[in-house]
């Protein structure tokens, strides 16, 4: 495993709690027994397959929603998997890049002095990020994917299921590029073990084609790790791309 988070949070966690799990079931819904003894739902945001982080009795994180409007009381955050507490709320990334890029963090799209969320785009498509006011670049779309896997040790990679959303908003950033922007993908992976990022092709064959399209016309591909840990999460490094 990589060293400790560094100490710098971008998000900061107000009293996580800690349980394990009891079981995910229907896509949305957790249960979690606490190490009160209590066991609660908690609202998954994380509708994905989550390979390799679902075996009951894993080590988990919430957050108490302090909202009566809410259904659920609870928020699964994180679950732990060979000792490193792994990101599983799919809301946390796009804020985590948005603060990274402000902050410098990422030198391939440093430099834009304005970040706009949510920004129309292609076929009824948001791009998560949209940077404009660079000096010397062009505008950038920035699509963020959010990384959990990791079925071998140092070794991230995405997707963990279909995703034909995924493969569609690739497409949709060829086009930009051909309009003379820039078109960024951002992988956020939110555990701090990993050293390196794939494309995982056997789970999704047709993002693997729309990545190699991509990756021809121009699209750029970034992957950073963040840790996480019940304080909250900070950037820690920069990904490598693994050769295929």
């Amino acid at each position: 495993m990589k060293g400790t988070p560094v100490e710098n949070l971008l998000i900061g966690f107000n009293g996580l709690i800690q349980g394990r799990l009891v079981a995910r079931y229907k896509r949305f819904f957790a249960d979690i027994e606490l190490d009160t003894g209590e066991t609660i739902t908690a609202h998954c945001p994380n509708p994905g397959k989550m390979l390799g982080l679902l075996e009951p009795g894993t080590p988990a994180l919430v957050t108490w929603l302090d909202d009566p409007t809410k259904k659920l009381s609870y928020r699964l955050e994180a679950l732990m998997e060979r000792g490193v507490w792994v990101g599983v709320n799919t809301q946390w990334p796009n804020r985590f890049i948005a603060l990274a890029i402000r902050d410098g963090l990422i030198p391939e799209v440093a430099g834009y002095g304005h970040i706009q969320p949510e920004k129309k785009y292609g076929q009824n498509s948001r791009i998560d990020l949209y940077a404009s006011g660079h000096p010397a670049l062009p505008d950038a779309y920035i699509e963020i994917k959010n990384v959990h896997l990791s079925r071998r040790s140092g070794h991230a990679e995405f997707p963990d299921c279909v995703t034909e959303r995924g493969a569609k908003h690739l497409y949709e950033l060829i086009e930009m590029v051909k309009a003379g922007y820039r078109a960024v993908v951002i992988f956020c992976i939110q555990r701090n073990d990993c050293s390196d990022f794939a494309i995982a092709r056997d789970c999704d064959p047709a993002f693997g084609l729309a990545y190699d399209a991509a990756r021809a016309a121009g699209v750029e591909f970034i992957a950073v790790a963040c840790a996480f840990a019940p304080r909250g999460l900070s950037f820690d490094s920069a990904l490598r791309f693994a050769a295929e």
